[in-house]
């Protein structure tokens, strides 16, 4: 995911036309779904931020997407934090809890992991590993794996295939968003913003796309018509989620919104009919849902992670 200033790569023409394509393969033939109603009308709980960066510090700013999970009677957070003062600026993972998911403790003062760069991170809790699915330098996808949330080991570069098993051209390929079901890994990856990938693994060590085509590509609507991604997958009942990302501004700084889209395969994907979650304008982007025992919680992470009910 690109929100970046001297950071940005720049979208290619080569993938806004594959964009165009897919608009007409993968939109097309499904119909508009509505969401199920625990994911409608979603609040801010608080007009202040629940959790910002520390002013001076390694994480003086919060970039991009977070991951949020509730353990037990413990919700635990997974953040990017950079200081752009720092001679070489390198994006690293800090560590919070919270008893109630609104009051944050650091657990250090320190990044608990920075031996490489990890930005737009997710987790994945699966038979008793963390599976973190982050961009590294330069938006090359990699994972790293944990048994306590703490203590990280980079397991590398995703060794991502078109469906012929040639290796994916040079280049982006980030916001990596990985699913599990019935055996099998599901991969959803951006290449500069211009559309969503699927790729799958039965072992996570060779990925390979399902289609060279995209998924999901930006537009027609304007709130997402330059770029997007995809941040998170929920299952309800039958019925797949994803949490997109995306913006129409073709300045900087850019707003950014959060919306949904809907799938029964994981593979045809349908905007859902209500738009962004919140005024484009809010600029509230990097969303992921948290189940906490009573519905879902909605956070928004990018610069500042806010929370909605």
């Amino acid at each position: 995911m690109t929100h970046n200033t001297s950071l940005t790569h720049h979208s290619s023409y080569l993938f806004k036309a594959f964009a165009v394509f897919a608009l007409v393969a993968r939109y097309g033939p499904v119909d508009a779904q509505d969401l199920p109603e625990s994911l409608s009308h979603f609040k801010q709980v608080q007009s202040d931020p629940v959790f910002t960066g520390a002013a001076g510090c390694w994480d003086a700013l919060i970039r991009e997407r977070g991951w949020i999970l509730k353990d037990n009677d413990k919700f635990r957070l997974w953040y990017t934090g950079y200081n752009p003062e720092e001679s070489l600026v390198t994006m690293k993972l800090g560590y919070a809890t919270s008893e109630d998911g609104i009051t944050w403790t650091r657990f250090s003062d320190r990044p608990i992991f920075e031996e490489c760069w990890i930005e737009d991170m997710m987790i994945v809790p699966h038979e008793g590993t963390l599976y973190m699915f982050a961009e590294g330098a330069d938006d090359q996808s990699q994972l790293l794996t944990s048994t306590d949330g703490l203590n990280w080991k980079r397991v590398g570069t995703l060794d991502v295939r078109l469906a012929n098993g040639s290796p994916i051209p040079p280049g982006p390929f980030g916001t990596p968003t990985a699913f599990f079901e019935d055996g099998m890994w599901h991969l959803f990856y951006e290449r500069r913003d211009a559309g969503i990938w699927h790729a799958t693994s039965v072992d996570m060590k060779v990925w390979t796309n399902l289609s060279d085509t995209p998924v999901i590509v930006p537009g027609p609507e304007s709130y997402d018509g330059l770029m997007i991604a995809m941040n998170q997958i929920i299952k309800t009942d039958k019925t797949y989620v994803a949490v997109m990302h995306g913006t129409g501004s073709p300045s900087k700084p850019r707003d950014w919104c959060t919306y949904f889209a809907v799938s029964n395969d994981l593979s045809v994907w349908t905007k859902a009919t209500a738009g962004p979650v919140f005024p484009v304008k809010d600029n509230k982007s990097s969303g992921v849902l948290v189940p906490d025992g009573t519905g879902f919680r909605m956070y928004t992470m990018h610069g500042k992670i806010e929370l909605h009910r």
